[in-house]
């Protein structure tokens, strides 16, 4: 028996070295895998970090590219030509008469290397009417591009590379916000939204006023968010700066000197308390700080050019604020008048510069008169309430519409795996809403999809969210996401670089869009220099008959010949009615899109006819034969080309 207890004990020794032994090396085996899984983890946070900054970066110098290569192609719009006298009135005599409709900010960086390389160059020295209400920069831009030359083009597009940098502000404030508030792989995806938008390409590098508008709205409305978050004196005074600077852009920004104050109390009102209850004087007096600042910015901006002008000795011509009483002598509507001269407020001090009102003023005159506008294949003398809604549903690809869609349903029913905050996403939800609103209510006249392009940052970060299907390993959120956006970048980049013309599969695509929309939807002049190379390219394309939509710059600065096409038998043009000139003649034909959906019918003998060339996407080429003209003469009724001549 003790042998056996001897034994027994010395086995239960050995057991438990044993198993002692096997737990020792299991929790040595444990805790260097952990070792191992937490250096694994660091290098993967590493490699994601790379792998993340290797991506911005190809954004970033991608969307740079675009917009610089886009900038020299592209020849002179519509507006830049308004635009480029303006910044050399601003910079030669330091008024702001010129373009007064648009602030003077983009103007001023636009034309700074173009003020200094050409001295000489002074848009006042025209003999140019400037009265109130008048549009004196067409003139004066037509003007200056016929005595510049074909010099005109480089000059513009130093001008356009100076506006580059609005984008890239727009870009950084869309990754910062999104990062900050959904992380970084959102922040990620905000910034790709913006540097493959076509809208974004389209205008980012023109010396309008848009991109200015859309990149610093963006950025009032983020240092104001940040102010939110931490409130002092300091952030008051960034925000009042920034927003005055926005305002310097396009005073379609005036919008959040009452917008703030409401996304204000509704922050406060549904904040969770976590930070402490706020100090509610302080905060409204910071407000106040901020807005008074912001119109001391705008009042700087313009040199203090007319501030403080008392508001009975401004000479309106908007019915708005000139108000409907008529001459007496004529019965007709006065030119110029003050609804506010006999009122009360005939003594306030009007705190904004002279010509900021006075643009307010002419942009009002241009919406009352009610321009001819296109929408689908119809014209009308107004507008309607939806165009922005689907010119903005048809001009954005399809895939960010899917990613939108997908960011309003997870917001509704994933709300805690998406961080849904309604006083933060109010904070996009309302400039966005208010702009789209404003805008919309205008409807003299319906042209432009880009006077509600600063909604689109704030619908990019807003759908932003979805990338934290990354972060949190939702696999199939995540294809879903990238396909989307695979698709948006495809179709985006396949019509570079002529951005400007781009439609989604649901207009048809950009050689079909502008049957949806016109003007600077579709055509806004820009393929003039591509048409000079195809010109030089088809030395047998003679003669040739060219309908430009873009008068104010003539084709033969370039040296192309050309010849104003004959009109159609159905013109409103009726000089040509009974002349006997009407209808094709044999030759080559380059016709603008704008040109043949014009509501004059000049050009219609070419519908129906398939063009044997395209310049971009806004000249279609046609070349008609003699046999060719017959048939068609033919078709109309009109008479045979020998007998017309006659």
């Amino acid at each position: 028996m003790p042998g056996r207890r001897g034994t027994l004990a010395a086995s239960l020794k050995f057991a438990s070295l044993w198993s002692g032994s096997r737990l020792t090396c299991w929790g040595t085996l444990m805790s260097r895998s952990k070792t191992m899984s937490g250096a694994k983890g660091r290098f993967n946070r590493r490699s994601r970090r790379t792998v993340r900054g290797a991506l911005i970066a190809v954004l970033v110098i991608g969307h740079v590219a675009i917009l610089g290569w886009e900038g020299y192609g592209d020849s002179a719009t519509w507006d830049e030509v308004g635009h480029f006298a303006a910044g050399l009135e601003h910079w030669r005599h330091g008024t702001f008469r010129v373009n007064a409709v648009n602030p003077p900010l983009v103007h001023l960086v636009a034309l700074a290397p173009v003020a200094i390389a050409r001295p000489d160059l002074d848009p006042m020295t025209y003999a140019v009417s400037q009265s109130a209400g008048s549009r004196p920069e067409f003139t004066m831009g037509q003007m200056l591009a016929a005595d510049i030359g074909p010099a005109y083009f480089t000059f513009l597009t130093y001008a356009r590379w100076m506006c580059i940098p609005f984008s890239l502000i727009g870009a950084f404030v869309c990754y910062r916000w999104s990062m900050e508030r959904f992380g970084a792989d959102s922040g990620l995806l905000a910034l790709a939204m913006w540097c493959i938008s076509p809208s974004i390409l389209a205008y980012g590098h023109l010396i309008t006023s848009d991109m200015g508008a859309t990149a610093l709205g963006v950025t009032a409305a983020y240092v104001f968010r940040r102010w939110l978050h931490s409130p002092s004196i300091g952030r008051a005074a960034a925000s009042g700066a920034v927003l005055g600077l926005a305002e310097l852009t396009k005073t379609t920004w005036i919008i959040l000197f009452g917008v703030w104050p409401i996304l204000w109390l509704a922050y406060r009102l549904l904040a969770d308390n976590r930070q402490g209850r706020p100090s509610w004087p302080r905060e409204a007096g910071q407000i106040a700080f901020m807005l008074i600042l912001a119109l001391w910015t705008i009042n700087l901006g313009y040199g203090f050019e007319g501030s403080f002008k008392r508001l009975d000795e401004y000479r309106f011509v908007s019915s708005a604020l000139r108000g409907a009483k008529s001459d007496r002598a004529t019965a007709e509507p006065a030119l110029f008048g003050n609804r506010f001269a006999r009122s009360p407020l005939r003594r306030i001090r009007v705190p904004l510069p002279e010509n900021y009102v006075l643009g307010i003023d002419s942009q009002k005159l241009d919406f009352e008169r009610r321009m001819p506008s296109y929408l689908r294949g119809e014209w009308r003398d107004d507008g309607w309430w939806y165009y922005y809604l689907y010119a903005l549903l048809i001009k954005e690809p399809l895939g960010t519409w899917a990613l939108l869609l997908a960011a309003i349903g997870v917001v509704l029913w994933r709300a805690s795996r998406y961080e849904v905050r309604l006083g933060e996403d109010l904070l996009l939800i309302v400039p966005a809403a208010a702009v789209l609103a404003l805008v919309s209510s205008q409807t003299g006249f319906n042209h432009h999809v880009r006077y509600v392009m600063p909604c689109l940052p704030f619908v990019f970060i807003f759908m932003s969210r979805l990338g934290r299907s990354f972060t949190t390993g939702r696999r199939l959120t995540a294809v879903l996401v990238c396909i989307a956006f695979g698709a948006s970048a495809v179709s985006s980049l396949a019509v570079v670089p002529h951005s400007m013309s781009y439609f989604n599969a649901l207009a048809g695509g950009p050689y079909n869009g502008s049957r949806c929309l016109g003007n600077s939807n579709a055509d806004w002049g820009q393929d003039l220099l591509y048409l000079k190379t195809w010109y030089d390219r088809h030395p047998k394309a003679r003669p040739l008959y060219l309908a430009y939509d873009m008068p104010l710059i003539d084709p033969h600065m370039l040296g192309i010949e050309w010849r104003t096409p004959p009109v159609s038998a159905i013109s409103s043009q009726s000089q040509f009615r009974q002349s006997g000139e009407s209808g094709p003649r044999p030759g080559w034909y380059v016709i603008s899109v704008n040109s043949l959906h014009d509501r004059s019918h000049d050009y219609d003998y070419l519908k129906g006819i398939k063009p044997v060339d395209w310049i971009g996407y806004t000249l279609p080429v046609y070349h008609l034969t003699a046999h060719d003209v017959s048939e068609i003469r033919l078709k109309l009724g009109l008479q045979p080309l020998k007998a017309a001549a006659k």
